[in-house]
């Protein structure tokens, strides 16, 4: 992890009012957030429950239909990461990696293969991605996101499609790569497990406006099987099941 030095800066997200009309249908609805610079926050809900559409919207992907966003203390653009690895065939590893630049060049390359290392695969530069599976797929598509050393890091779904045990250990790389450079990281999930692993906080969407937000106090790395995270997955997931539990403890 060393071959990318810290940023330990991430920028800090404040939204007011955040709404998205689609086709006449209301899909946010005055959402506000706060996401502290550095800070790993989850969102989870049910599909079509507006998520996705904040977090495009946050990375710039969509325009809001009212309300404001304001980043703090600087560039707030995004590197985005999708659940599709989306690399081009023609290209090797290295020179994948290195579209997240814009530029070419000696250094360029140094780089890329600097965030090649800080994922694993540093011994994969020349590969073409045809040759890789998907786990590898998903870690050059996480050193692209990387290269560029964002200050906001937005993932949409990215390892849904991995199998389960692939799945675990690119949850523990992500979490890894954030401790190291403390990016402000956006994640957006079906999977309540993985949201308790790696955010500091979980909000959750109901129909377009944030009826959950709680902080995970538990310590890292956090443990799958521990009794904490179970029951507070347990809770959680009977807010999302319609069951309303009396209250949520992190």
């Amino acid at each position: 992890m060393n071959a990318m030095s810290p940023v330990a800066h991430g920028v800090g997200i404040s939204v007011r009012g955040l709404r998205k009309d689609f086709a006449g249908r209301e899909v946010l609805k005055g959402i506000d957030l706060e996401v502290a610079a550095g800070e790993f926050l989850a969102v989870i809900g049910r599909s079509g429950c507006g998520k996705s559409t904040l977090l495009r919207i946050l990375a710039g992907l969509d325009a809001p239909s009212g309300g404001e966003i304001r980043f703090g203390g600087g560039d707030g653009r995004a590197r985005l990461m999708f659940q599709e690895p989306r690399l081009l065939p023609w290209a090797s590893v290295r020179d994948n990696v290195a579209v997240g630049l814009g530029e070419g060049g000696g250094k360029a390359r140094e780089r890329a293969e600097a965030a090649l290392d800080a994922v694993g695969l540093a011994d994969k530069a020349e590969a073409w991605p045809a040759t890789l599976s998907g786990g590898q797929r998903q870690r050059v598509a996480l050193a692209r996101a990387l290269v560029s050393r964002p200050r906001f890091l937005a993932l949409d779904e990215p390892l849904g499609a991995l199998d389960a045990l692939t799945r675990i250990e690119m949850q523990k790389l992500v979490e890894q790569v954030w401790q190291a450079q403390r990016f402000t990281a956006v994640l957006v999930t079906h999977d309540v497990s993985e949201a308790l692993l790696l955010a500091d906080r979980v909000v959750m969407i109901e129909q377009g406006e944030i009826t959950l937000d709680v902080a995970i106090t538990l310590p890292r790395p956090r443990r799958r099987a521990a009794p904490e995270l179970g029951a507070l997955e347990d809770q959680i997931l009977e807010r999302l099941l319609g069951q309303m539990p009396s209250r949520v403890d992190g």
